[in-house]
């Protein structure tokens, strides 16, 4: 037992224990397990932290009001996180559809011939044509603007660039010699795709949907800002912005720093996340 123990500390290293791989995985399960926890709350937060209560406006941050209130004397944390959950519930079902449609049209053009590939590449030109932000408010108004509205525009917009990565990448591996390989040796279509091609897509695929989220959630944020997206009686970070400009001159500073710097701390940890897993999942970084 004594010379276990011995081994055993002769192999431990402080520098394995803090190497990069580990840090990048720490890190990795912060930022998700403070992601969920901020949607979960602001999710489940009651109306009635937030509603109207006119002896209580005007309010600068203080103990019972982290943010402070609104002119109506709403309180700024409990909207800011139900904008918050909101923004992330938009982010994450955009980019789960945009990732979809990226890998399916990704795949096929790369797969099915020219033709296909040709009205795939046809169609991500069109999009990637019209500037994204218009492209983005026109969809949304075509639907009725709402949460429906801004759900498809975002999600119909988002889905161009991944393709052209994902056809790239399928096309490429088309040429390696051990797809050459599988298909001497008899191996079908199907199997060559689950054991080569898969496993190569995948990682780009779950490394998009997370890069996927900031852009989705300050797209929301800024149509909604502009008035194209959710509508003013549902609390949401682009309505609260939107309504403290006219309230900055008067003092209230707190209206819109506190719920845009909330936001900006959303977006650069989707951002953190989305890049530290590309380090994990990417075998030439995985071993740094």
């Amino acid at each position: 037992m004594t010379e276990t123990k011995a081994a055993f500390w002769r192999g431990f290293s402080f520098r394995a224990l803090f190497s990069r791989r580990v840090r990048t995985i720490a890190f990795v399960i912060f930022c998700m397990i403070f992601l969920t926890v901020i949607g979960m709350i602001g999710f489940f937060i009651p109306s009635t932290t937030y509603e109207v209560d006119f002896q209580a406006k005007n309010r600068m941050p203080e103990a019972a009001h982290l943010f402070g209130t609104d002119w109506l004397g709403r309180d700024m944390f409990a909207r800011t996180l139900k904008g918050l959950s909101t923004s992330i519930i938009v982010g994450a079902s955009a980019s789960v559809v945009s990732t979809i449609l990226a890998l399916v049209f990704g795949v096929a053009a790369a797969t099915l011939g020219k033709k296909i590939d040709g009205v795939v590449t046809w169609f991500v030109d069109l999009f990637l044509s019209v500037p994204h932000l218009i492209l983005l408010i026109l969809i949304s108004i075509a639907l009725g603007k709402g949460f429906f509205g801004v759900l498809i525009g975002v999600a119909a917009t988002h889905w161009t660039s991944l393709t052209r990565i994902i056809r790239a990448e399928v096309l490429d591996l088309k040429n390696r010699p051990y797809i050459a390989a599988a298909k001497a040796l008899g191996k079908g279509p199907l199997w060559i795709g689950m054991k080569h091609i898969l496993p190569h897509v995948v990682p780009q695929f779950i490394v998009a949907l997370i890069l996927l989220f900031p852009h989705a959630i300050l797209h929301e944020a800024s149509i909604t800002f502009l008035g194209f997206g959710l509508p003013p009686e549902q609390p949401a970070i682009g309505v609260i912005l939107s309504e403290s400009m006219k309230y900055l001159s008067a003092g209230m500073w707190h209206l819109a720093v506190f719920p845009g710097l909330s936001l900006l701390v959303v977006v650069l940890l989707f951002d953190a996340l989305g890049e530290n897993l590309r380090l994990l999942l990417n075998p030439g970084t995985a071993h740094n």
